[in-house]
């Protein structure tokens, strides 16, 4: 009986000092807000505060005590806002603008060591941007993705949460540009190309089984000259379905575009030429656009580096009419629309950098600035059904928190830029 008593005792304290231990480790911080960015109702608030604890937001409000001896930050001279939302990256993916075959090229002279250290770097840019999530959907080798993002996850890396698709599922010859067929293996190393419908079928379940998050497809693959037909996009879009996996597509043309949404896939990227009977059935179906356009700063390099001789002002002015009128048109059909920056050209500059264009070339083409933020933090987590967790400022989402100084509603395309926090998971990045 007196071991039984002696035993029991030890027991309790063995459980007091593991709770003894876990109180020891708790990390609590309390986040000033002077300004904060409402992403579910697109406003901003004045003079809150975030108590985190740990890697979660545990209470936000007015008239939290703040406790003495407690970790404060500062952030009343700021606006804080979620972190934001990359909807379509290529991290393990970049190009010279004159770059000819630049998939080929990494296939063969960089292999998988070179483009994940390379990856990684670019990975820490879309962080230190205020990028905390992306969306990376592909030209990442043969599940590089994958590994980058446990990289990431695990603290070996520093970068921002990733949600990735694998191998892009094509039809013969991928992106890759020039292959002669009998060196159709190099494509076949970093696309999915499937035959029929059961090998479409079977491509979804390879890329599950291998750790995708989401199914990216080539409607049509651009700027090759074959596509998918809808019987085999509709295979994929079940079989994704069944995993609860996401199916967003490549698409360029009005046909590749209605025929993807036809097949029922949830979102179509860059959509350069859609009709508005097409706009129509997106909205209809709930199907979201990606628009992954670039902002006249950008577009001015791409020329430069490009050595451009035509008329430049012309060429500008008439390629943000096209995406304006694009856009614009998507908005007043009712489309959701999603924000992506497709970048993965060598601007010269940070690749998370040139990525936070998109934003302000979506204010270029029309769109209002905390639209634009919604479509970046609220709209985007809710189209990866994670909108308790990311893109919110709100008890029990995670504490991915960034502050920007200036005005974001009357000087947008500068304040967007000057990043003055970074949190992650509750750990500070940045911080000025």
């Amino acid at each position: 009986m007196k071991k039984s008593v002696v035993f029991a005792c030890l027991c309790l304290c063995f459980v007091g000092f593991v709770f003894a231990q876990s109180a020891e480790k708790e990390d609590i911080k309390y986040i000033k807000a002077g300004r904060l960015f409402d992403s579910e109702k697109g406003r901003i608030l004045s003079d809150h505060i975030i108590k985190v604890v740990n890697n979660t937001i545990f209470e936000v409000g007015t008239t939290i005590p703040i406790p003495e001896n407690t970790s404060v930050i500062d952030l009343s001279s700021y606006t804080v806002l979620p972190g934001l939302i990359d909807g379509h990256t290529h991290l393990l993916h970049s190009e010279a603008v004159t770059d000819k075959h630049p998939i080929a090229n990494e296939i063969l002279f960089q292999g998988d060591a070179l483009r994940a250290l390379r990856g990684a770097k670019r990975a820490k840019s879309f962080l230190e941007s205020g990028f905390t999530t992306v969306r990376d959907l592909g030209n990442s080798g043969q599940f590089l993705d994958v590994a980058l993002k446990q990289a990431i996850t695990e603290g070996t890396v520093v970068g921002p949460r990733m949600f990735v698709s694998g191998p892009i599922i094509s039809s013969e010859g991928g992106q890759v540009v020039g292959i002669l067929k009998h060196h159709h293996q190099i494509t076949s190393n970093e696309y999915r190309i499937i035959k029929n419908v059961d090998d479409a079928i079977n491509a979804v379940r390879e890329n599950v089984n291998y750790g995708a998050d989401i199914i990216k497809i080539c409607a049509n693959n651009t700027p090759n000259n074959t596509s998918l037909t809808i019987d085999e996009m509709r295979a994929i879009v079940k079989m994704a379905n069944r995993y609860n996996k996401k199916v967003t597509a490549h698409a360029t043309s009005n046909i590749a575009v209605w025929e993807a949404t036809t097949a029922g896939v949830d979102a179509i990227e860059h959509g350069y030429a859609i009709a508005d009977s097409t706009l129509t059935l997106m909205a209809k179906k709930g199907t979201a656009l990606v628009p992954t356009d670039i902002s006249k700063k950008l577009l001015y390099k791409y020329f430069e580096l490009l050595d451009f001789k035509g008329d430049l002002e012309k060429a500008v002015i008439s390629y943000q009419s096209r995406k304006r009128d694009r856009l614009q048109r998507a908005i007043k059909a009712g489309v959701t629309i999603l924000t992506g920056s497709d970048n993965y050209m060598d601007f010269e500059i940070p690749q998370g950098e040139a990525a936070k264009n998109i934003l302000v070339a979506y204010q270029e083409e029309g769109m209002e600035p905390l639209e634009i933020l919604r479509s970046s933090t609220y709209l985007s987590s809710k189209f990866m059904n994670m909108s308790n967790r990311i893109g919110v400022i709100k008890k029990g989402a995670f504490a991915d928190i960034i502050a920007v100084r200036g005005d974001l509603e009357k000087d947008f395309s500068d304040t967007i830029f000057n990043v003055v926090f970074v949190m992650k998971d509750g750990k500070v990045y940045i911080k000025e």
